[in-house]
């Protein structure tokens, strides 16, 4: 059976666990509109993939189409900002 590869852009971040102090990854995928999280980046990735697996498998039994990136249409990256040095800040 020949399959189809895609790929998927997926945002993982810094959390905090609801209710406690404990710190986890929080983990995204825009294009589908889910969101994971996992005690490591490497498990919020890994809860994520699977995720993703499972949604595309039941929008398939659906009948439905599967979204695809459309990389021309967007850019991932960084700025540099210049600011005084005595700018307050803090990490978010």
């Amino acid at each position: 059976m020949d399959k189809k590869v895609l790929n998927y852009l997926i945002v993982v971040e810094p959390d905090k666990r609801t209710g406690t102090k404990k710190s986890c990854f929080s983990v995204y995928c825009p294009i589908l509109g889910l969101a994971d999280s996992g005690d490591t980046i490497e498990e919020a990735i890994s809860n994520m993939e699977k995720l993703i697996q499972f949604h595309l498998e039941c929008l398939l039994k659906e009948g439905e189409s599967i979204p695809m990136e459309k990389p021309e249409k967007g850019i991932i990256g960084t700025v540099q900002i210049s600011l005084p040095k005595t700018a307050p800040l803090h990490a978010v």
